[in-house]
């Protein structure tokens, strides 16, 4: 967007681009989200910033009407395979916090010096600015959603100090964090529990059926799923943790909730990172809905599922094993299969809930091949990929980009286009992949187009089988086809499709 597409968001009060962009009015020294109910700056005084941390760096604090930092991120972090967008996925889920600057340029293969030029160039903060912002985020997030003790709570957002934590959110906020709390008047828990329940924010329309689709997966005694809610055991840097997401349509303060049974609150900034990556939270249903429903092939599914998410991962290497796992089969029997090895795992220390066991590490998968069932050659496959990744020698995550994840996983014996495909929408959240050779794709295309192969009309003449016309969003676009497969036939059938060989 230019200067003036982004001065029409703001004047327009538009919430579709909170999160996405930040607007900073140097007469007052302040900076909002583009929907901030404030009077329209004039254009002389505006500047816009990709991200809170370059309006903090610039010396600009956090508007106390509109609160800026509680808002859904931007989904260009998804959508950038460059250095820059591979930086904001490590940095959101705390790699800066624990390794430092060095080690999230070691990861991304530059060195702090040229990572910290690049991004400043690109988003207008180094790494430490960024992961600033980050904390103190997560900070007035937990101020204003718990009770939690203001030392908890800043060590909890990642700050080595307290003293770190009060000046950072004074100087961001214009606020002690005390202040902060107060003027929120936090929903407070009740007495004696020790669980967290945060409010998760999102961009609207939202569709639920993501729960439906963990739940369909969901691996007994590690995870546990509905239509409206899921949770699951999770091993995480400092130690186990156990969460839960509840959706509730009827509510129109807290509609989506994350409860934390049990984590080391060091842990805290990574698990809400990875959940929110899993929820897909990020997105821009409108921009994605509106480019889909031109296709006449979707056009029926996205109007009666506006707002469809994009399954993440919470754990990068598990989600391998449970692709490869499922190749070629169908769900149902990759649960199966994976129920069986999840035996291997080890009991959880956050269990409770009816979840007392995580999913294997790859060391403890390498090691269960007699709890595996099929045909020899996948079961070696399954077991070599995890011996790989518990040795080190393949190592990938939110870091990767789709061509170096290729690179990586196509070498392996038992991994093809399928299961990359599948790994980079997940994992990465990269929204342009279209899994043509899946077979619940290709029932999801005869559902929508009566038994045709699939094409379809538009201006040119003739719609792709790949799907074209809708990128950069054809991973929403397969998430679109697998519903469709998975409903009852309705006999529906697009008028006038043409087949493209």
């Amino acid at each position: 967007m230019d200067f003036w597409q982004r001065y029409r968001a703001i004047d327009a009060r538009d919430t579709r681009f909170d999160g996405q962009f930040y607007t900073a009015v140097r007469t007052t020294g302040i900076y909002c989200r583009p929907s901030c109910p404030a009077r329209t700056p004039k254009a002389e005084n505006v500047t816009f910033y990709e991200t809170s941390a370059a309006a903090h760096d610039a010396g600009y604090r956090a508007c106390k009407r509109c609160l800026p930092e509680a808002v859904p991120g931007t989904p260009a972090w998804n959508q950038r395979q460059d250095v820059a967008g591979r930086a904001m996925r490590l940095i959101n889920d705390g790699v800066v916090n624990r390794d430092g600057v060095a080690g999230l340029a070691a990861r991304l293969g530059y060195s702090a010096r040229q990572l910290n030029r690049i991004l400043t160039q690109e988003l207008g903060a180094g790494p430490l600015s960024l992961a600033r912002a980050g904390r103190a985020q997560t900070a007035r997030t937990l101020l204003v959603s718990t009770s939690m003790k203001l030392a908890d709570v800043a060590f909890a957002a990642g700050f080595s100090s307290v003293r770190q934590f009060n000046e950072t959110m004074l100087a961001v906020f214009a606020m002690t964090p005390g202040a902060l709390r107060l003027a929120a008047r936090p929903h407070r828990p009740a007495g004696g529990t020790t669980a967290l329940t945060l409010t998760l924010p999102y961009r609207h329309p939202f569709d639920p059926g993501i729960f439906s689709f963990l739940a369909a997966r969901a691996i007994p005694g590690v995870e546990a799923g509905t239509a409206r809610s899921y949770a699951r055991t999770l091993r995480l840097q400092h130690g186990d943790a156990r969460f839960r997401v509840d959706y509730d349509a009827g509510s129109r303060t807290r509609p989506l909730t994350l409860t934390v049974g049990a984590v080391d609150l060091r842990d805290l900034p990574a698990l809400l990172s990875r959940v929110r990556r899993l929820f897909d939270l990020d997105a821009d249903p409108e921009a994605i809905d509106g480019t889909l429903r031109a296709d006449p092939r979707l056009a029926t599914s996205v109007a009666a599922a506006p707002g469809m998410r994009m399954p993440g991962a919470v754990d990068p290497q598990e989600l391998l094993v449970r692709a490869m796992a499922g190749q070629q089969v169908t769900v149902a029997a990759a649960r199966t299969a994976l129920t069986r090895l999840s035996v291997a795992g080890s009991p959880s220390t956050a269990a409770g809930d009816g979840l007392e066991r995580l999913f294997p590490t790859p060391a403890q998968v390498a090691g269960a091949g007699h709890l595996l069932a099929g045909p020899q050659r996948r079961i070696d496959a399954l077991l070599h990929t995890a011996s790989v990744m518990a040795s080190g020698e393949l190592d990938f995550g939110y870091g990767s980009d789709v061509p170096g994840l290729e690179a990586s996983l196509l070498p392996l014996p038992g991994v093809g286009p399928w299961t990359v495909g599948y790994v980079a929408m997940r994992v990465l959240g990269a929204p342009d992949i279209f899994l043509a050779n899946d077979a619940a794709v290709r029932n999801g295309i005869r559902a929508l187009t009566g038994g045709t192969n699939g094409s379809g009309i538009n201006a040119g003449g003739v719609l792709s089988p790949d799907f074209r016309e809708t990128s950069p969003w054809r991973s929403y676009a397969t998430m679109h086809l697998w519903r469709a497969a998975a409903a009852p036939s309705t006999g529906h059938r697009p008028a006038d499709l043409k087949v493209m060989k």
